[in-house]
């Protein structure tokens, strides 16, 4: 089957559920890294932690059409890697073709669901390693946030760590996210992005599993980021930066990745929010900006 419209997905997944397969077993893949030596991904993975906003708009990843234009806009780009995204995103992105020589990596836990009870226990409820060798998928994710006065954070903690082995038993990378995180008045969870605990999320991280072999880590430009030298000193590990949520300011947004890019260890950039929805609604403006930070 070739390549389909978003309007037909509906009626493809209906009728030809094996599509989807189909066209996973058919894709042309490429290494992790090009020649470059440096990686640009863009993210869709907050909808499936019930994480829909992004700035004011508070449902505007909603929209699963207008989220897969975006998405096949970014991937269009000169210079952009591939995508990371949860299951049901990805079959989308399968069927459109939109992955063809891409990165693909799948999001391995979306069960800490955003504002629940349990989202510091944040359960694997996505692809396992097994699942992203037989589809053809080129790493994992995960997203690990630390709380020490939520025991949530220890299932989390010890789930990850098996999962970092599972992947290097199949030597496929694994882009960990580390948070030091707390919950701030009304239970919400709120991450720490000082030079110390940037730094101590890293070191975590890194001891995670029998073996850090195919560990990367997905970390964020601290809040005062003449401190993520110091905080990227905590190992030595491959990193890329994360994107966080739309920034009022796109320039300074932009500022803090160039200066961050340029310590040894970070390897690239994923990006979500900031580049699939920038203020201005360019989103091929906003990607091609990114890339010329590479």
């Amino acid at each position: 089957m070739t390549a389909v419209r978003i309007a037909d997905l509906p009626a493809v997944r209906s009728h030809h559920p094996e599509a989807i397969a189909e066209a996973a077993a058919r894709r042309a893949r490429r290494p992790l890294l090009g020649p470059g030596g440096r990686l640009m991904i863009v993210a869709a993975d907050h909808p499936a932690r019930g994480a829909l906003g992004v700035g004011p708009r508070r449902l505007a990843m909603a929209n699963r059409a207008d989220l897969l234009e975006r998405l096949c806009v970014a991937l269009s780009r000169p210079g952009v890697d591939g995508v990371l995204a949860s299951a049901d995103v990805l079959d989308d992105l399968l069927l459109l073709g939109a992955l063809e020589q891409k990165v693909v990596i799948g999001s391995m836990n979306r069960g800490g669901l955003q504002g629940a009870a349990f989202e510091l226990d944040d359960r694997f409820t996505g692809p396992r390693a097994h699942d992203l060798v037989r589809r053809g998928f080129d790493a994992g994710k995960l997203l690990l946030r630390i709380a020490y006065d939520d025991p949530g954070s220890l299932a989390t903690l010890e789930a990850a760590a098996r999962a970092v082995d599972e992947m290097a038993a199949r030597r496929l990378p694994v882009f960990v996210e580390p948070f030091v995180s707390r919950r701030a008045d009304g239970g919400r969870v709120v991450n720490d992005l000082s030079g110390e605990a940037v730094a101590t999320a890293l070191a975590i991280a890194s001891g995670l599993g029998a073996t850090s072999a195919y560990t990367w880590l997905k970390v964020p430009v601290t809040e005062d980021p003449e401190e993520m030298e110091a905080a990227m000193g905590a190992t030595t590990l491959p990193v890329v930066l994360l994107g966080g949520d739309v920034g009022a300011d796109p320039h300074q947004v932009l500022d803090r990745w160039r200066s961050a890019l340029r310590l040894p260890s970070v390897r690239g950039l994923v990006a979500g929010r900031a580049l699939l929805y920038p203020p201005d609604g360019d989103v091929a403006g906003a990607v091609d900006a990114a890339v010329g930070l590479l």
